[in-house]
């Protein structure tokens, strides 16, 4: 009987994950039929649960959406991770304090808040490594940091694709190993 309930305990993460994965993907690519307009302007956003105006961002947007459809609000979870471990974020934008505007709107920071939270996992060639729900970070080069959303190929095939957003709105796209990966992790409230 013992043996049962502690494979039950150990099960109910699992699915517990899938299902907020599930979702995150969900929310993901339902932002690809949105016209969205690339802005990284600066907002003042409303706390907790602040967006920016409908039909505008940037990749980490697109993460943040989808997130907040699964029950994650990572501008409130961000926030409050920086508050007590300021010194622990990138210091690359001459802040003295955590912004509830702008922080979790940063690509380094998310990176920063999603290392602490246990989420990361190693960087590999191997397609199969990554998951639908997982986020992938990007260095494309001249201190550009990127974002984006994995999500399976609708078709069936074996490659991940990503769901991001690099200039033209969020588009569903084969570009996991086009720029050098510098994050990979699976995140689950």
């Amino acid at each position: 009987m013992l043996a049962a309930l502690l494979l039950l305990s150990l099960a109910a993460p699992a699915r517990a994950d899938a299902a907020f994965a599930k979702i995150v993907v969900e929310a993901a690519q339902s932002q690809t039929k949105e016209r969205v307009v690339y802005d990284g302007r600066y907002f003042k956003l409303a706390y907790p649960g602040g967006d920016l105006p409908a039909g505008i961002g940037v990749c980490t947007d697109v993460v943040v959406r989808a997130f907040r459809k699964a029950g994650v609000d990572l501008q409130v979870a961000v926030h409050e991770d920086m508050k007590k471990n300021f010194s622990a974020y990138p210091q690359k934008w001459g802040r003295r304090a955590p912004d509830t505007n702008i922080d979790h709107r940063r690509v380094p920071n998310l990176m920063t808040f999603f290392t602490r939270q246990g989420a990361s996992l190693p960087v590999t060639k191997k397609p199969a490594d990554y998951a639908a729900g997982d986020l992938v970070t990007w260095d494309l080069g001249g201190g550009l940091t990127h974002i984006g959303v994995v999500v399976a190929d609708p078709l069936g095939g074996t490659k991940p694709l990503i769901v991001h957003n690099i200039g033209r709105g969020p588009k569903r796209e084969d570009v996991l190993f086009d720029w050098a990966i510098t994050g990979h992790y699976r995140y689950a409230p």
